[in-house]
């Protein structure tokens, strides 16, 4: 088994098989989107022709929708697994997001929590996509006054209930649109059902990867993830690597892998964060040029799979630093220029 390799292609990275970015993140139920200006290129990296405006047009027309959802976190969904995949990560998401303002010494007492998002649900219901301002303008007109960091916490726990979700894209500021306008009115499905969709989704676009991996990534507990396996059945099969269990999927891709590409990776993409363990695709003594302990996550650049340096997506020519491996900057000018030819289509 070449790991490197099966990532790469079930992952769109290599050889990408779809041409629409909403079947980019279909296809790997959920994508995490932190950085609002690269989460477009996250996906757009995974399709036949990267094209900005095609992320675009499909985030506006509402395929796409961004929240915060596994782990609390910023996430990726398309709108067809929206509800379903809200109703089984949420409960747990709201219980992290929970301890984290427990930490910040943040306390919402629910009277407080159904007052205000009443008021998000009315500002955003007015328009069809408002900003963190509209909000704070909604509410001074209500004598309500709060710190950004509390209406932070207000906002995301309205997604958490399905009231909020992403509105149209901007250049550089998230936008919130009411979720059940942009989304439709909320579908609900059998839990089992859902469990084993959203392992199937992550076996399929991450293989091989262990249980551990698949619990990482979705937030959940390990019963749930057990059980998400086990629906799934024969579709998945074990197979040893390194004294490690890894699950793939039957229909595996294992072909189309082709050595020399280089990749200029976005921070925070499923390449990494989509696994607990990352040692595969990035050595431990670098793993500090990759990401913090504190979850802050860097532009990478791979090498036939296998990370090897760090780029910079805002400048206006290629600029790199590589810290494994003989490289220098012309070894990725093919990718640079794919990246720039992104942008401006």
């Amino acid at each position: 088994m070449n790991p490197i390799a099966i990532r790469l292609l079930n992952q769109q990275l290599a050889a990408p098989q779809f041409s629409d970015p909403a079947e980019v993140i279909g296809h790997l139920g959920a994508m995490q989107a932190q950085e609002y200006r690269l989460m477009r290129w996250a996906v757009e990296m995974r399709t036949k022709k990267p094209s900005a405006k095609a992320f675009n047009k499909a985030f506006d027309s509402d395929e796409i929708v961004r929240l915060h959802l596994m782990r609390g976190t910023w996430q990726l969904v398309v709108k067809e697994d929206y509800w379903w995949m809200l109703d089984l990560c949420a409960p747990k998401a709201i219980t992290v997001t929970k301890g984290w303002m427990h930490s910040n010494k943040i306390d919402i007492p629910d009277e407080e929590y159904l007052k205000i998002r009443k008021i998000l649900a009315q500002t955003a219901a007015d328009k069809r996509s408002v900003t963190k301002e509209d909000f704070v303008q909604a509410l001074t007109e209500k004598d309500i006054t709060m710190d950004d960091h509390r209406l932070s916490y207000h906002i995301r726990m309205g997604e958490f209930t399905g009231t909020l979700c992403s509105g149209d894209l901007q250049p550089m500021k998230a936008t919130y649109a009411l979720a059940e306008n942009k989304v439709g009115p909320r579908k609900t499905i059998d839990r089992d059902e859902a469990l084993m969709r959203l392992a199937k989704k992550y076996f399929q676009s991450r293989q091989p990867a262990t249980l551990e991996d698949f619990v990482w990534w979705s937030g959940l507990g390990i019963n749930d993830c057990r059980k998400g396996i086990e629906l799934l059945g024969d579709y998945l099969h074990l197979e040893k690597w390194k004294r490690r269990e890894f699950y793939l999927t039957d229909d595996c891709r294992t072909r189309g892998f082709r050595k020399g590409q280089y990749l200029l990776i976005p921070p925070y993409d499923e390449y990494l964060i989509g696994y607990k363990s990352r040692d595969i695709v990035l050595p431990a003594e670098h793993r500090h040029h990759a990401h913090n302990n504190s979850g802050i996550f860097q532009p990478i650049i791979a090498h036939d799979g296998v990370i090897c340096g760090n780029w910079s997506p805002f400048k206006e020519d290629c600029q790199v630093s590589f810290f494994e491996g003989n490289f220098d900057a012309e070894d990725v000018q093919e990718a640079w220029q794919i990246y720039l030819k992104f942008k401006q289509k």
